[in-house]
């Protein structure tokens, strides 16, 4: 039977054998869930093994991995990739090592441009032209996206068209392409039905195929009969090769095996609740409940990990999650998003569409508000989360989100390492002061552009758990600052540089009780 998944079936040994020196693969995923970690983990086994293949290059969208060894870290091997171009590397340590030692080629792209260049290599197209990434370290104004010295050949380009500056970035060959599904059917269909999101796994698909490589599929089960056509996320003719993964290789995400509730929609007359567990009235509370008054009402929102999670737990307890639309740059659009190594997934989701999909309506300026995390914030009001010293972080969907998001509010603590706060009587209390301060005259990396957010009319704001800024037209502005703190002490002498000051209020004290 043509295309039949007889032909295809085969362990996960022989599928990557057909990988060959000198290929450039893809790995589809996000954190753990859609990652074909049979497949990543067997082609780490068979270099370690032969020592084969070798210098590789690596393409993904998202960030996969655990920050140990699933994932993309089963191949932050020396000689077994040549070049990396990725979103975030945050998760995937062994990768960002190899970057800022000079031993791999390495770029950094933002994770909706990588997706969507999936796409446009499919189509034969001369890549994606973009406004995302403009302004930034990602700019060649700048940096064009590269990591180290050894990375010089230029893969973006500014151009002109219609009178404004876009970012060409430069289609490329993919030689296979690893990606994941639940089942397939006899025909070689891929389906999704017990995936938290479909990733990108139907552009990655395309792409490698009409590039004439070859991709290889993972999946948990085996269908007896031809799957419903509207069930099919991927067509057997774009597969080649199925692996039929063990348990252990094939959870959902890197923690859990399975959660029915990513998969299935909630009762319309029960409301959206949060974790049970407590919040406590620490500085993460703070910063969440103060971001949490700037989201409007009946926002489509996205919140980044960390800090800004919890705008959607402070929602719940004041009765008001069903008031904003949740959307995951993975997919997902409702419900409650997943933390931890979960993240990606959401609880009870409205829909979920392909990532590139998502990253299309972002793009386009679908977000009425955003709240993420800042590493460092200059005198300008750009922001890094990016790069610290020999850290390789990577800017994930951040870019897409934060140059397009109608409201951006960055999380994050005044100081890092060491900080203790306390709460007495509605009155914050610095019990010990960070190490490293945030708010510095030059940032590292510019991951985010104030000039190009004041350029397009976003409104930003900073949120600390002791002061609040505001972008300007001129810089930062301290607008609020916490009740029982020294703004002179405090604020101004832990920063590198002075902000606008005018009238300083003081933040709600609902923040503080």
């Amino acid at each position: 039977m043509r295309n039949s998944l007889r032909e295809k079936l085969c362990s996960a040994e022989q599928a990557i054998l057909l990988i060959k020196n000198g290929d450039s693969i893809v790995s589809g995923g996000f954190v753990g869930a859609g990652h074909p970690e049979a497949l990543t983990g067997e082609l780490e086994r068979r270099f370690l093994e032969t020592g084969t293949p070798r210098n590789l290059t690596l393409v993904y969208a998202a960030g996969q991995g655990d920050g140990k060894k699933r994932g993309l870290n089963h191949l932050a091997h020396q000689g077994l990739l040549k070049r990396v171009i990725g979103g975030h590397w945050g998760l995937a340590p062994g990768l960002g090592k190899l970057a800022a030692d000079g031993l791999i080629e390495a770029y950094n792209f933002p994770q909706g441009v990588v997706c969507q260049l999936f796409r446009d290599i499919a189509a034969g197209r001369p890549g994606c032209i973009t406004h995302i990434g403009l302004d930034t370290f990602i700019d060649p104004a700048s940096m064009g996206g590269k990591l180290n010295d050894i990375t010089s050949e230029d893969l973006i380009e500014r151009i002109e068209l219609g009178g404004k500056t876009w970012l060409w970035y430069k289609a490329f060959r993919l030689d296979a392409g690893l990606i994941r599904g639940t089942a397939s059917d006899p025909l070689g269909n891929l389906l999704m039905d017990e995936e938290a999101l479909f990733g990108d796994v139907l552009p990655i698909a395309q792409a490698v195929k009409n590039c004439g490589g070859v991709v290889i599929a993972q999946v948990k089960t085996i269908l007896d009969a031809p799957a419903n056509p509207q069930h099919v996320q991927v067509p057997g003719i774009l597969i080649d090769r199925v692996v039929l993964a063990q348990p252990h290789a094939h959870d959902q995400t890197f923690s859990e095996s399975y959660n029915e509730g990513y998969c299935t929609p909630r009762c319309l007359d029960q409301p959206l609740k949060d974790t049970p567990e407590p919040f406590p009235l620490d500085e993460r509370r703070i910063i969440a409940a103060r971001a949490y008054m700037e989201v409007p009402e009946d926002a489509v929102a996205n919140l980044g990990i960390g800090i800004p999670e919890g705008i959607a737990r402070i929602a719940s307890e004041r009765g008001t999650l069903e008031k904003m639309i949740l959307t995951i740059e993975s997919g997902p659009i409702g419900g409650q998003p997943a933390g931890g190594l979960s993240f990606g997934a959401s609880l009870n989701p409205d829909a979920i569409i392909d990532q590139s999909a998502q990253f299309d309506f972002y793009d386009g300026g679908g977000l009425d508000f955003a709240a993420l995390g800042a590493a460092q914030i200059d005198t300008q009001g750009n922001v890094n989360v990016s790069r610290f010293g020999s850290r390789v972080a990577g800017v994930g969907g951040f870019v897409n989100i934060t140059q397009t998001a109608k409201k951006v509010v960055f999380c994050g603590t005044f100081t890092a390492s060491g900080l203790e706060i306390a709460v007495e009587t509605g009155q914050l209390r610095i019990i010990k002061e960070g190490r490293v301060r945030k708010f510095i005259s030059r940032v590292e990396q510019v991951s985010f552009s104030a000039h190009r957010a004041r350029t397009d009319g976003i409104e930003v704001l900073y949120v600390t758990e002791r002061a609040v800024f505001r972008l300007t037209g001129n810089g930062l502005k301290l607008i609020e600052a916490a009740p029982g703190i020294d703004v002179e002490t405090q604020i101004l002498d832990v920063m590198d540089f002075h902000p606008i000051i005018d009238t300083v209020k003081p933040m709600p004290a609902f923040c503080f009780s």
